[in-house]
């Protein structure tokens, strides 16, 4: 879209970086890179005929036509204290930067990127950063490629003493939810991502948030939580290492195997829990069907990283225990991975000493750590097959062994 301004009124300093940038690009065609600064502006779309495009003078204009615009990214960065009180605040608003020079200035400046904290790793202490430069940076240039420029408003970095909160205007773009956000991808500003992607400050399109989940993860972080709001977007990424172990686990399993980047996330996954059903899983990674979960899973099984039990939609995966141990994860053991045929053992052992229990009492008795579902879901199999006599409906439903022991 035209925005008005000469097509010669760029900032030379910037112009110069971005032919530059596209020139050292290993991104790009060899002609791509030949083309004169010229031809390159009319190639990207940041001008048109003798004028400018808007998004050429977010990325190249001047000062005074950016700020012009109305709707250029300002960017706050607000730092709180445990009691949720803001203490420091840094701001980004005088309309100097361009998208591009903004994520660099905002890395370099805010003094919670260059933390660190220690981590015990084995007999020795390790040193890791407060927040990984490349989820960082991704998340940045996601929120400026994301943001709609045809509205105004702020994008909000929240620094909690526990995590990192990045607030982008807007909805999500159309087709993207929080529970498909790593297999859909719709970009709001397709010109202007195609410029990030090829000066090489983002992944190819599909990969970002895979690189985030694969980053954080194999640091041993949980998974980065994505909401909408009515008229914003958050991400959350949290700035302390939930389990050291697992970047023993993934590091060692990666270098053996030499895991593809699903196959790490997925390793990540279950290596921050007790194992996960099918379902469980499936809705973990966002996928839909035993073929998509297959693909995610990929080596994993056929390697012995991780084990199965169970079948069909009572089917649970378990990081194998000798990882485990190798990692030292294994230091509580608890009955979540139990075995199918385990569990209802278990549970007419306890029905035998109480009978006329509900669900929720088996559960109590016999570990907590077991869930609901996979309880009742037990309980079910055991009614269904005559071994366990079911009496009462709904919450007053009570179990006992359809034939008393002797």
């Amino acid at each position: 879209m035209d925005s008005g301004a000469a097509r010669g009124a760029t900032d030379a300093d910037k112009l110069a970086r971005f032919v530059a940038g596209i020139r050292a690009s290993d991104r790009v065609k060899d002609s791509v890179r030949e083309k004169t600064p010229s031809e390159l502006l009319t190639h990207y779309g940041l001008a048109q005929g003798r004028h400018l495009t808007r998004l050429g003078v977010l990325l190249l204009g001047r000062t005074e036509d950016r700020r012009a615009l109305g709707t250029a990214p300002l960017v706050q960065a607000i730092k709180y204290d445990e009691q949720a009180q803001k203490i420091n605040k840094w701001t980004w608003d005088d309309h100097t930067l361009s998208p591009v020079e903004l994520v660099d200035a905002i890395w370099r400046e805010l003094p919670d990127f260059r933390e660190s904290y220690e981590v015990a790793e084995g007999m020795f202490r390790r040193s890791v950063p407060a927040y990984d430069e490349k989820v960082v940076r991704e998340l940045l240039v996601n929120a400026l490629v994301h943001r709609p420029y045809t509205q105004q408003g702020d994008i909000y970095l929240n620094l909690h003493p526990e995590r990192l909160e990045v607030v982008n205007p807007g909805r999500l773009p159309l087709g993207v939810a929080p529970r498909n956000m790593l297999h859909a991808s719709r970009r709001r500003n397709e010109a202007m991502a195609r410029v990030f992607h090829d000066l090489g400050m983002m992944e190819r399109e599909g990969s970002g948030i895979d690189l985030v989940y694969d980053r954080l993860l194999s640091l041993g972080r949980p998974a980065p939580v994505l909401d909408e709001g009515t008229d914003r977007v958050r991400m959350t990424i949290q700035r302390r290492i939930a389990k050291p172990e697992v970047m023993q686990l993934l590091s060692e399993a990666d270098a053996r195997f030499e895991l593809t980047q699903r196959e790490r996330i997925t390793l990540g996954v279950l290596a921050q829990t007790e194992g996960l059903t099918a379902r469980e899983l499936a809705a973990q990674l966002e996928t839909d069907g035993s073929e998509a979960l297959a693909v995610w899973l990929g080596q994993l099984l056929r390697s012995g990283l991780v084990l199965s039990a169970g079948q069909t939609s009572g089917k649970r995966y378990f990081v194998a225990p000798d990882w485990l141990r190798g990692a030292r994860l294994d230091r509580q053991t608890t009955r979540s991975r139990v075995a199918p045929h385990r569990l209802r053992a278990l549970i007419l052992e306890d029905l035998q000493r109480y009978p006329d229990s509900s669900s929720s009492d088996v559960n109590r008795r016999i570990g907590a750590e077991v869930s609901a579902k996979t309880v009742k879901r037990a309980l079910d199999e055991l009614v269904a097959t005559g071994s366990v006599r079911l009496a009462g409906g709904r919450r007053w439903r009570r179990y006992s062994l359809a034939v008393p022991s002797a």
